[in-house]
């Protein structure tokens, strides 16, 4: 009975951990490809800030100026429940910001898998740029019924974020959204 369970979780995280593997590699691609982010995505804090924008869809136009709140790339329109901080995979308060200690472990899987790799940062930083293998599961993907929204709400956020770094973006999250920053680290925000 203990190996079945055991068996079971295990199970669950590999596809918990394949779903957030498959999201980021979707972002990283989009941010790479969209202009004025000199083909990488720059820095743990600005993955983890797009990657908030990703999973809460509904705030991103508050954060964002450059993004509508009508752009039909986001889909708010599809899925009303959107609009609130009800999401599939909620992300805790942390000291900087909105924070995913599963970060790690995601992009290493991502880099030894070879679909993202390591490049030159600004100051220093770790960014993030695909790979063609990665860009080929990306356009494979992005297509499909269960990744194309995805896709989709990554190009509008990549876009509507040119140009900003991921402090820019941290502070603009704090300042736009203070009644969600406004708690104790390590809560999840809903």
């Amino acid at each position: 009975m203990e190996q079945t369970l055991l068996a079971e979780h295990l199970e669950t995280l590999r596809e918990d951990l394949a779903y957030h593997q498959l999201r980021v590699l979707l972002l990283v691609v989009a941010v790479a490809g969209s202009e004025g982010h000199s083909r990488k995505l720059d820095g743990l804090t600005k993955l983890a800030k797009l990657d908030f924008l990703l999973r809460y869809p509904g705030l991103s136009p508050t954060v964002l100026e450059k993004l509508d709140p009508q752009d039909s790339r986001l889909h708010l329109g599809e899925h009303p429940s959107l609009a609130s901080t009800d999401v599939e995979a909620p992300m805790t308060r942390y000291r900087y910001g909105p924070w995913d200690d599963r970060y790690y472990p995601i992009i290493g899987a991502l880099v030894g898998r070879g679909l993202v790799r390591y490049v030159k940062g600004r100051k220093g930083s770790v960014a993030l740029s695909p790979t063609p293998a990665g860009k080929k599961i990306a356009a494979e993907i992005r297509t499909s019924s269960a990744w194309h929204f995805t896709f989709d709400r990554s190009l509008a956020i990549a876009e509507a974020s040119a140009g900003l770094t991921g402090n820019t973006l941290k502070n603009l999250i704090y300042d736009r959204l203070p009644a969600l920053m406004d708690r104790p680290h390590r809560e999840l925000i809903k």
